[in-house]
């Protein structure tokens, strides 16, 4: 009797194994995850390599300080805020034009070319290292973002006339070596983690975000005030209510 006991207590549920389970697939995940990241650092510092003969891969367009500021005494202070928010577009040709469409022809035009901005995200980043008196240089503005569908918050610089844009051929010095077994190794990895199950898993376990579909039902009954109604009492609404 006292055998059947022992030998049902170690028996364990359908619920608990299937925990079990689950456990282990989340920790196999999490496994090739971190190995995916440690993977992609290395595949992103590898030094390198200096080419034997240089060549020419169609031409490069930046901004650089106007001349008559480099004559100025800021000029060591306008090239470092530049070097913070300079941009480079890349073109076939010099004439770096974009194909539109007007009047039902297709057209070129220039390619426009604006300096970066500054997120508000970096802007208290340290290490952009922007100073107090660079900060007095940036605007605050607020934009509706259609990619993420959303206001955002940016710094842009007061004064691009202090810049001009120069054209130079864009050369190929240097090239990246490859190694084959390390690719091979991040290609499985990347075709597995971008499973649609194993994506959710990431999500939910590693990165611990929440379901972006319920993120943006919440966001539509905000905006059709049905959710107030919803997470707030009477008394609160009627105080909303007053306020507005």
């Amino acid at each position: 009797m006292e055998n059947d006991n022992l030998l049902f207590s170690r028996l364990r549920s359908v619920r608990s194994r299937k925990r079990t389970i689950r456990k282990d697939v989340e920790r196999q995940i999490r496994a090739k995850y971190e190995r995916s990241r440690e993977l992609w650092k290395i595949r992103k510092n590898l030094p390198l390599m200096p080419l034997d003969k240089p060549y020419q891969k169609g031409f490069v367009r930046f901004f650089v300080v106007r001349n008559d500021v480099k004559q100025s005494k800021d000029r060591d202070f306008f090239e470092g805020i530049l070097k913070k928010i300079n941009t480079y577009m890349y073109s076939d040709n010099r004439k770096f034009l974009k194909k539109k469409r007007k009047f039902g022809r297709k057209i070129y035009v220039e390619r426009e070319q604006k300096l970066r901005y500054i997120t508000s995200f970096s802007w208290n980043y340290p290490k952009l290292e922007l100073t107090d008196r660079e900060r007095q240089y940036f605007e605050k503005k607020e934009d509706y973002c259609p990619v993420r569908k959303i206001f955002e918050t940016y710094y842009q610089f007061t004064e691009p006339w202090r810049f001009t844009l120069r054209v130079k051929p864009n050369m190929i010095t240097h090239y990246k070596p490859l190694d084959l077994e390390l690719e091979k190794e991040y290609a499985a990895l990347d075709s597995y983690l971008g499973q649609h199950k194993v994506i959710g898993i990431i999500h939910k376990t590693i990165l611990c975000k929440s379901n972006p579909w319920k993120e943006t039902y919440q966001r539509k009954l905000i905006k059709s005030r049905k959710y107030v109604t919803c997470t707030m009492s009477a008394t609160e609404i009627a105080e909303s209510l007053e306020d507005l």
